[in-house]
């Protein structure tokens, strides 16, 4: 699976102005609601119920919020560079500036949670992060994610 499966140019903010982590979930559950046929309401309630659970910021500036909704039939996803970084309650306590919202199917199981592992494989990586941060380019931001790993390992 690579995240080029998961997200489209059209799903990408470079610039994502918020003031908080709930304005910042806000508006990608706005995006992924226009792009996705879903409502929006139903978006923010599934990722702020996964959120109570525990925050899903995974250290160095990273979040992946991800829901399971009704009314997909594939695993979806956004993505956003915050204009400045915020407080996200992440597991390191470093606030968060790289967002990727995963959305996947009520019933998916494994495939959702292949979808996460490789999300988070692909932004573990430090060159990966370091230009998706030296961007605000939609279009070079989607180039970055959905670079092929050998093409970022040379």
């Amino acid at each position: 699976m690579q995240l080029s499966d998961l997200i489209s140019p059209d799903a990408i903010q470079g610039n994502l102005k918020a003031e908080s982590k709930k304005r910042a979930l806000l508006a990608l559950a706005g995006e992924a609601a226009r792009l996705y046929g879903l409502a929006e309401d139903d978006v923010f309630s599934a990722i702020q119920e996964r959120e109570h659970l525990g925050p899903t910021g995974m250290g160095k500036g990273i979040a992946i919020p991800h829901a399971r909704l009704a009314g997909l039939d594939r695993v979806v996803g956004c993505f956003a560079r915050l204009a400045r970084p915020l407080d996200y309650e992440s597991v390191d306590g470093q606030p968060v500036d790289l967002i990727f919202l995963l959305l996947a199917p009520e019933e998916a199981g494994a495939e959702h949670l292949k979808a996460l592992a490789r999300v988070a494989r692909v932004l573990r990586d430090p060159v990966v992060c370091d230009k998706l941060r030296s961007t605000t380019d939609p279009s070079a931001l989607y180039a970055i994610l959905t670079e092929p790993a050998a093409s970022r390992a040379a």
